[in-house]
């Protein structure tokens, strides 16, 4: 007999702030918030940061008083760190479970119905993973279990919010009318999938908590708001409609863009970001073993700054031969840049985008193909991408990228990468 589903969500607290607060414990208890790229705008605020009311996307500029009242220490962010840190705690998670989804850096769903009775159940084995990832890591994480993913999600809401829980809610373990007390008291908001425009959209229709939108008709809310949004109805009722993706389906483009860190003007400047930027790209390209079959480029300046010029254009470059070549796909890249660059503005942003994306193993043949040449491309990219992966990201990169780099995005306040540099390793005194 086939068990019933049963899902863990297993959320790191605050990931960003949590990262850094590892290596620097004098952090905890004090205001921290991480910047957003070029230190633009809170995307990860420690509770005593959220208490002060400091919303989610709030400008640095903004808070500035506020942190000088209140002490906020500010971080830019190092990706680096928190990448790698996501890796070491999702390898904790495989021990639990072979069923394991890593639905975002923060976040892993695990289907636990076969392997939680060796635990002693749900609560047990989530208060484990809690001290393990703890012990291992320095992080904070808090596990919901349900019948369905979407409720899952509801209890680690539930376990993050309420001390009750001491970070492990199942809701298996409730009766019914506790369930539905508990829906009753979430709003609508919180719910896996439910944004602000639908939120408004169910307010209208009299739904503002969870439990509403548990109770409502599945066909009625198909027909207001689509499939997606009776699945939800159904995962709320306890029926399992969303299966764990064990492997993420490749991505049909892969963008790679970033603001500069101060405006730039001349071409030199343009070519090296959108050198850097394709590097990026094609290295994702390869990790999902895709080919390319064009390159879009584009360059845009500061729309807020309307006192200056403004232009924005792009351009789409077909390759002869879907290709996974960094070199190749960078040459594409500039001669679309020389294309579209028009001197006299302060350019504000580039990136590139690549398209056509097929898989490599099904790469048709041309009548011009040089195998020779194919094989020589094919070493080099995998030598590159080995001493990337051995060494840091950018160790070995194409001469057009530059070397002063005085585009690249500002990042004044970055923690050391203190996981993934030897330079950069934290020193005990």
């Amino acid at each position: 007999m086939t068990s019933a589903p049963q899902f863990a969500l297993v959320d790191v607290n605050n990931f960003y702030v949590s990262c850094e607060r590892v290596f620097k414990p004098s952090l905890e208890s004090t205001p921290v918030v991480v910047l957003s790229n070029n230190d633009g705008c809170a995307v990860a605020r420690s509770n005593e940061v959220k208490s002060l009311g400091v919303k989610m996307g709030m400008p640095w500029f903004k808070m500035k008083d506020l942190a000088r009242q209140h002490g906020i220490q500010a971080y830019s962010s190092n990706y680096a760190l928190y990448g790698d840190m996501s890796n070491r705690v999702t390898s904790i998670l495989r021990d639990y479970s072979p069923d394991l989804e890593v639905y975002s850096i923060d976040e892993s769903f695990l289907r636990i119905e076969t392997v939680a009775h060796l635990y002693g159940g749900a609560i047990p084995m989530g208060q484990q993973m809690r001290h393990r990832i703890k012990q291992w890591t320095g992080l904070p994480v808090c596990v919901g279990v349900g019948p369905t993913k979407t409720l899952a999600k509801f209890a680690n809401h539930l376990a993050k919010k309420n001390d009750v829980f001491n970070g492990v809610c199942d809701l298996h373990a409730m009766t019914r009318p506790e369930r539905l007390e508990w829906m009753w008291g979430v709003e609508v908001g919180e719910v896996w999938g439910v944004g602000s425009r639908i939120r408004k959209r169910l307010a209208g229709m009299g739904i503002d908590t969870v439990l509403d939108l548990r109770n409502a008709s599945p066909k009625q809310m198909r027909a207001q708001f689509g499939v997606v949004m009776e699945r939800t109805c159904n995962e709320l009722r306890g029926i399992s409609c969303l299966e764990l993706e064990d492997v993420m389906p490749p991505k049909q483009q892969i963008m790679s863009s970033r603001s500069f860190g101060a405006p730039v003007e001349t071409i030199e400047e343009l070519r090296e970001s959108v050198a850097s930027y394709l590097a990026s790209a094609a290295e994702k390209l390869r990790r999902q073993n895709s080919v390319a079959g064009a390159v879009y480029v584009f360059v845009l300046t500061n729309r807020f700054k309307e006192d200056e010029p403004q232009y924005n254009a792009g351009i789409t470059v077909p390759m002869g031969d879907a290709t996974d070549d960094t070199l190749v796909l960078t040459s594409a890249a500039l001669r679309g840049l020389a294309a579209i660059f028009r001197p006299g503005f302060r350019y504000k942003k580039a990136g590139v985008m690549l398209t056509l994306l097929s898989d490599k193993g099904a790469r048709q043949a041309t009548l011009f193909d040089d195998p020779v040449a194919r094989a020589r491309s094919e070493k080099l990219m995998e030598a590159m991408d080995a001493i990337n992966r051995e060494f840091g990201r950018g160790t070995l990169r194409s001469g057009a990228s530059g070397v002063a780099q005085r585009w690249a995005m500002r990042a004044g306040n970055r923690s050391p990468r203190y996981t993934t540099r030897w330079d950069e390793l934290p020193v005990v005194t």
